[in-house]
């Protein structure tokens, strides 16, 4: 299965989040499974594709040109995907995707996940879409789509096929494998 993967391009300031990172990398690579991602090599999704890469497994980098032009990609990838713009390399991943996950990141990756949820929802996309909710980073959207239904504005059912999980563990057990 493709696996798109959304993250941070900075490290941040946990060094048991890169582990975490690399773990589902580890898990990746020797599952069988591949990594659909955004391409580059900085922050950690560049521990990510490292991750899978050394694991043995194959790893798809989907990056915009102008990502390109500033030697961002990460230059061991299997496959280098180079699209025009961010629109065109977000749908290319979802292309790509047999399932979702979003690990901690900014606003790109709340960006990227939102539109997956948004997608899972309406019926278009019926992969899996989980939000790694490590050491509680999701509560508060987790918290959200609660208020949604709450207040009448989405269903239990709309949200049928978003799934948080807080391990990789829980993400194996959810992806089937």
């Amino acid at each position: 299965m493709n696996i798109t993967v959304y993250l941070g391009s900075f490290d941040g300031h946990d060094d048991s989040l890169r582990d975490a990172v690399r773990e589902l990398g580890e898990w990746i690579g020797k599952s069988g499974n591949a990594l659909v991602y955004g391409g580059s090599k900085i922050g950690l999704m560049g521990v990510l594709a490292e991750s899978v890469i050394q694991s043995g497994g194959r790893a798809t980098g989907v990056e915009p040109g102008f990502f390109i032009d500033k030697v961002l990609q990460y230059d061991e990838l299997t496959e280098l995907i180079v699209t025009e713009n961010m629109s065109d390399r977000k749908a290319k991943m979802i292309e790509l995707g047999d399932a979702f996950i979003a690990l901690p990141g900014g606003t790109g990756t709340l960006e990227e996940i939102a539109e997956i949820m948004s997608a899972v929802s309406l019926g278009l996309i019926k992969a899996p879409c989980v939000v790694y909710n490590y050491e509680g980073y999701y509560d508060s959207l987790r918290d959200l789509l609660d208020k949604m239904v709450e207040k009448g504005l989405s269903s239990a059912d709309r949200q049928e096929g978003i799934y948080f999980a807080d391990s990789l563990e829980e993400i194996i057990e959810i992806l089937g494998e």
